[in-house]
């Protein structure tokens, strides 16, 4: 196949995916994200490559890249016909006496580095030369491909349960099969598809919400002449989408593309017993501890707020596909309270409202009506939105037991959020019975990231200590 002609497969994104994939005009609102990976030795290159190839062949998206929709219509994940493996697995070699710290500081450059938009959007970067013979891997993604979750699904590609594990069977290595219909006509059904009053109806939609958040006695006179179900829906799209404050932070107002990386370990065990202790979740616990530490950082300071707004994804994924997008991001103020009960109980209380809103289910129509606006009122409605947060936080599963890739043992698995424009992103990922957290953080927003990291620590270990109180 040739690069002139047509693409053999092609899928159409997502609306939510589509909303994203527009957004990365603001370099600051870019929703890449990535794992720095750590092993106890190099994974051995030829087998790394034979897996990587076969998970190109099974899961479509690794092969494909993104062609945008004409005139209206969403962009599709259309066959890269120049696919080059090596173009997106990589090695770098450290000098002698390099530490943890390069490999992070390399994680985020790559991190940080925007994607080829011809090319299908992901890329591993295995780094050699860590101290006792140890190296890392730096497993870089856009974030149209597929969320968190989906992501840990998606290793299963190349993932073994022990280090000599058999390799799976190969797959089929010819082009893809012919498409069903012509490239073209997704297109042309989306067109039709398009109501002429969409584009009014998403400006209405922001505009609306934004306006009922900013008058009290308008919303109250709105909400009473509604039905009790149409009632609870239109509260809930107002706090979720009639923000109309800043972000409540004096400290992190600023904002930049200059990031580093914390990261540090919490025993899950210890986090389950306080957790379940406390009353709440997991969860709970994490962002408690999140809020805790930026509270912390703030009395540093001598800088007094009660609040903070975070944003955090809730997981809508009901298969077991390892593509695609299904979660819906939400905003709460969580509380910044010095003691850690009243902290922990606060933020279960907010959280558990958060997570049964009822426009959470109306996320991906709300995307498909955006989606309809000019891309640079689009990105400006976007950055407009993103500033009323303060930071941003994610939790992860992923196995209890060890991982091998391509020989290596992992021995640990730190993920750099998307910061998204706020100020940081808290992560973790649990891993062999441990939250391995990472703190991705904008520098000219955060001074000290490393303080704000000893601040969450710090935090966590007040909150497990209350399992004994």
């Amino acid at each position: 196949m040739t690069s002139s002609e047509p693409p053999a497969t092609s899928e159409r994104m997502s609306d939510l995916e589509a909303m994203m994939w527009s957004l990365e005009a603001d370099p600051v609102l870019s929703s890449t994200f990535a794992n720095l990976t750590f092993f106890d030795q190099a994974p051995d290159p030829e087998r790394l490559r034979r897996r990587m190839w076969r998970a190109s062949r099974t899961v479509p998206r690794l092969r494909r890249r993104v062609v945008d929709g004409f005139g209206p219509t969403h962009p599709t994940w259309e066959e890269d016909p120049d696919f080059d493996l090596d173009r997106h697995l990589r090695w770098v070699q450290l000098p002698a006496g390099a530490t943890e710290a390069d490999a992070r500081a390399i994680a985020v450059d790559l991190a940080g580095s925007p994607f080829d938009r011809d090319r299908p959007l992901w890329e591993f970067t295995v780094i050699e030369g860590l101290p006792d013979g140890g190296a890392a891997m730096v497993q870089k993604m856009h974030h149209t491909i597929t969320d968190g979750e989906g992501g840990i699904r998606m290793s299963v590609e190349f993932i073994d349960l022990a280090r000599d594990a058999p390799e799976p069977p190969a797959v089929d290595d010819g082009p893809p099969p012919p498409p069903s219909r012509p490239p073209w006509a997704g297109a042309v059904d989306a067109v039709s598809a398009l109501p002429r009053r969409s584009a009014d109806a998403a400006r209405r939609l922001v505009g609306s919400a934004t306006d009922l958040a900013r008058d009290p006695l308008q919303a109250a006179s709105v909400l009473a002449a509604l039905p009790a179900e149409t009632a609870a829906t239109t509260r809930s799209l107002v706090r979720q989408l009639g923000v109309v404050d800043g972000h409540r932070s004096p400290l992190w107002s600023e904002r930049s593309l200059d990031r580093q990386l914390e990261i540090f370990d919490v025993p899950l065990a210890d986090v389950k017993s306080a957790a379940g202790h406390l009353g709440g979740s997991i969860n709970d616990l994490f962002v408690a501890a999140a809020a805790g530490g930026a509270g912390a950082y703030h009395r540093r300071r001598g800088v007094g707020v009660a609040e903070l707004r975070m944003s955090m994804p809730v997981s809508t994924r009901a298969d077991r596909s390892p593509g695609g997008n299904a979660f819906t991001p939400t905003r709460v103020l969580v509380p910044l309270d010095a003691d850690p009960s009243e902290r922990f109980r606060a933020v279960h209380e907010r959280l558990a409202v958060t997570k049964t809103e009822r426009s959470m289910g109306l996320t991906a129509s709300l995307a498909g009506l955006v989606n309809l606006l000019p891309q640079p009122v689009l990105v400006r409605i976007a950055r407009q939105q993103v500033m009323t947060v303060d930071f941003a936080t994610s939790n992860v599963r992923a196995a209890p037991f060890d991982l091998y890739i391509a020989g290596a043992l992992m021995t640990g698995n730190y993920p750099l959020g998307p910061i998204a424009g706020t100020a940081w992103n808290l992560t973790t990922m649990s891993y062999r019975g441990v939250l391995n957290v990472g703190l991705h953080a904008d520098r000219a927003a955060v001074d000290a990231p490393d303080l704000l990291r000893q601040d969450i620590e710090a935090s966590f270990a007040e909150l497990l200590a209350l399992r004994g109180a």
